[in-house]
């Protein structure tokens, strides 16, 4: 720890230390002032170079000399500057978007090549021209369902919240929007995302070899980036759609000096249901809306500050006074920094807060009312010194301090006032990172960094010390200590490496490798079919111990035809420890012993992923596919019947997916029109059902030998598709006006997938007298499987988006 913090503090001492010179500057759509993240930045007579980072900003030092120095980014005409270099010298660009568009999807704005030149692997990115073309629920672009549909990434099916990567828990993603964590991805229950796609300038996946300035989850890191506001003139863009509308205003407040966007939303999905249904009556309803907004102002050369917030709320309502709500509120203020021409730093502050609630009961008598939340603030400086060409070192840290509220809970009855409330928790985290990004050389470059973070789980609160029990069953108090305020109940301290190294074969072909720890310190507790967005958050404790994963990667990466076709296979390995689990009959929701029904053990996922791009031409897309398996093994669980000491066997998660095929096509079939579709397999996910059963008095009981996620729902497939017509418009005054016309057609085989596999017992209890008859036979007792089905049907719409 002594040699991390002494390393920290050095670096900037190398500033003096160099006596080469530096070209640096911001990369920016000419159109819009937008910062282009990830353009390339080449010294041509040297072939070497850098690309943006997601502030647009560059940086280059060079012995002196004279230089061409090519600006590039997909989409955009390509810029050349000759620099006489004697000085430290500052070059903004701002690159003009090409007159004849892409005939193509683009999966990523980045290098054509970067896939097999840059140090990252397992990493998915997605721009929203790519989002905007695929066929998704209701004709609407949604950043979620789009990354589904990328290798290593799934879901368990429609009607489930958040998303799976690489055998990882919904719980184990951490998802950024502008850099402040979003605890519910999810509007609808899994059918949206809280991202609006008009406010939404760069999505990145983090699958593995994850960069040692992300920390905080076991499995991902979904880093989702803001536009930040055409600085030059203002734009209204929106859509109307079946189920939702948006709008989205953005303009300069001080031309090329600052700017701001605001963008909304507002579904109407209970509208249609009271046209057909009666379902919705006496107040009952079914809608959500968000909010997102940013600003920005430039203060001069080295000092640029942003806001950006967000806000969003899902509603539904069995009646007026019963139901569900649920929502997101974030917060980020930040500042860039130049302290000298290769020395950037950001600081971040923000607030986010998650909040989820449900009531019933329809009178003052006879009611209850649950709420919960969680908030987190937190204070984020982050550092990069551009070194040389060879060496860019990225450090900083993070101070985030957590409230958990678990339960307010109030309820009547006959009148009668019952508090079932808990006490509200707090936990601080820590950290510190550094990491350098080194070329070794043509064919070598590496990324290599630490991380250390440190958790306290604080006071005021009860400590509760546990007995010894059989494996599976709730553990007995045998002493609580009452912990005061700033106070630690339990407190923990990791090391994270992390490393990422790419071997160049030849300019076509690449071999990469990476390794990465990752530790959480809070638990998502959920013991139902999916993730839904009333699960609780729940930190470490003295009995609850962090989550701690190592995941190693192997890829070959592979481009064809002059990067028209790419293609990778990547292959991983990740094992696990304090993997949580429940025992049978727990007790999740308004438990202050909820530490007493959690049980810990191990897990292990691993597969290998295939991946082939077309890029160019009439006809682009790809094709991904995953064979994989994610288990758990916990003593207490998956036990069998004649097991004495309740030592578990491996058995599968409950988001375990062996086979996962995807398939995204779109045909241009001319300027202004084109078709779209894309294709889903995947393998039926786990579940539980019992082995044997008995009848008792004309009732059926069954019976489990202790077996957890035995047995496979069906296999689920889904094809969908989209026809697109566009209307682009120059006015007299040269500004574009563009709109379009999306028809879509949602499970266009009518597919009946099933969600989850239900037993009832068939109606006519067999008589008790009759079954105790020994001198007649008794019938057995009758019993039948009902598949769920969430959306079993095809479903059309159409949506109008424009912009002017």
């Amino acid at each position: 720890m002594k040699k991390l913090l002494l390393l920290l503090a050095v670096i900037p001492i190398l500033l003096t230390a160099q006596e080469k010179y530096t070209i640096n500057g911001y990369v920016k759509d000419a159109a819009n002032g937008e910062a282009l993240i990830g353009a390339t930045v080449l010294v041509t007579e040297l072939a070497t170079g850098n690309i943006t980072n997601v502030y647009g900003f560059y940086s280059i030092t060079l012995p002196p000399g004279d230089y061409t120095v090519e600006y590039r980014y997909i989409g955009f005409v390509t810029q050349n500057k000759v620099v006489s270099l004697s000085e430290n010298t500052r070059i903004d660009v701002e690159l003009v978007e090409e007159q004849t568009q892409l005939q193509e999807v683009v999966v990523t704005a980045r290098p054509e090549d970067e896939n097999v030149t840059s140090t990252e692997m397992s990493v998915a990115a997605l721009d929203i021209k790519t989002i905007s073309k695929i066929p998704v629920f209701a004709g609407e672009i949604d950043i979620i369902k789009s990354l589904q549909l990328l290798p290593g990434v799934s879901t368990v099916g429609e009607g489930a919240s958040g998303f799976n990567v690489r055998g990882g828990g919904v719980g184990q993603n951490l998802i950024l929007l502008d850099e402040a964590p979003v605890y519910q991805s999810s509007h609808l229950f899994g059918f949206f995302s809280v991202f609006n796609p008009d406010a939404v300038k760069d999505v990145k996946l983090y699958k593995g070899g994850i960069p040692s300035r992300y920390g905080g989850r076991l499995s991902s890191i979904l880093d989702v980036r803001m536009k930040e506001g055409n600085s030059k003139d203002y734009d209204v863009s929106g859509g109307i759609g079946t189920v939702f509308s948006r709008l989205t205003v953005e303009g300069p407040i001080a031309k090329d000096k600052s700017s701001f966007i605001l963008a909304g939303r507002r579904s109407y999905a209970d509208v249609p249901i009271r046209l057909f249904t009666n379902a919705l009556e006496d107040g009952a309803a079914l809608y959500f809306y968000d909010l997102t907004a940013k600003t920005n102002y430039n203060i001069n050369d080295k000092n640029r500050i942003f806001a950006s917030g967000y806000f969003g709320r899902d509603v539904f309502k069995f009646d007026a006074e019963q139901g569900f709500n649920w929502g997101n509120q974030t917060a980020s203020i930040r500042w860039n920094h130049l302290f000298n021409d290769r020395f950037f730093s950001n600081f971040t502050a923000f607030y986010s807060n998650y909040d989820y609630a449900f009531e019933f009961g329809n009178t003052d008598d006879d009611q209850f009312d649950w709420s919960s939340k969680i908030q987190t603030v937190n204070f984020k400086p982050q550092f990069t010194y551009f070194l040389d060409q060879k060496n860019e070192i990225t450090f900083g840290g993070e101070l985030l301090y957590y409230s958990f509220f678990p339960a307010n809970a109030v309820g009547f009855s006959s009148g009668q006032r019952i508090d079932l409330s808990l006490d509200k928790r707090n936990a601080l985290e820590t950290s510190l990172y550094v990491s350098n990004k080194q070329n070794l050389g043509a064919e070598w470059s590496v990324e290599y960094g630490v991380r250390y973070s440190n958790f306290s789980n604080l006071g005021a609160a009860n400590k509760y010390i546990f007995g010894d029990t059989i494996a599976g069953q709730r553990k007995p108090v045998i002493d609580t200590i009452s912990v005061s305020s700033g106070e630690a109940v339990a407190t923990y301290g990791n090391l994270e490496p992390r490393l990422s190294v790419r071997y160049q074969l030849n300019s076509t072909t690449s071999i990469k490798a990476s390794y990465n720890r990752m530790n959480q310190y809070i638990h998502l507790v959920s013991n139902t079919v999916a993730a839904t967005p009333i699960d609780v958050w729940q930190p470490s404790t003295n009995n609850i111990r962090p989550q701690q994963g190592d995941q190693v990667a192997l890829g070959y990466f592979k481009n064809f035809q002059n990067n028209k076709f790419e293609t990778s296979v990547e292959t991983y390995y990740k094992w696990t420890r304090n993997q949580i689990d429940y025992i049978d009959g727990a007790d999740l929701f308004i438990n202050d012993l909820l530490e007493a029904d959690v049980l810990a053990g191990i897990g292990r996922a691993y597969g290998i992923e295939f991946y082939i791009k077309k890029n160019t031409g009439s006809l682009t897309g790809w094709i991904s596919y995953t064979l994989s398996r994610s288990e758990l093994k916990i003593d207490g669980i998956n036990t069998g019947l004649n097991s004495e000491d309740r030592t578990g066997r491996w058995y599968p998660t409950r988001f375990d997916q062996t086979h996962n095929l995807k398939l995204v096509s779109n045909y241009r079939l001319s300027e202004r029109k084109n078709l779209a579709a894309t294709f889903s397999y995947i393998s039926g996910t786990p579940t539980t059902y019992a082995i044997d059963r008995i009848n008792v008095g004309g009732y059926v009981i069954p019976i489990n030998d202790g077996s957890r996620n035995n047995v496979r729902i069906p296999d689920y497939h889904r094809l969908d598709v989209s026809y697109t017509i566009d209307y682009n418009k120059i006015t007299k005054k040269g500004k574009k006006r563009s709109s379009s016309l999306v028809f879509s057609v949602y499970n266009l085989y009518n597919r009946k997938n099933a969600f989850a596999i239900n037993f009832l017992q068939d109606e006519g209890r067999v008589d008790y007298t009759q079954i105790n008859n020994l001198n007649q036979p008794s019938e057995p007792v009758q019993t039948s499987a009902f598949e769920t089905g969430i959306l079993a049907f095809v479903l059309p719409s159409v949506t109008y988006n424009f912009k002017f």
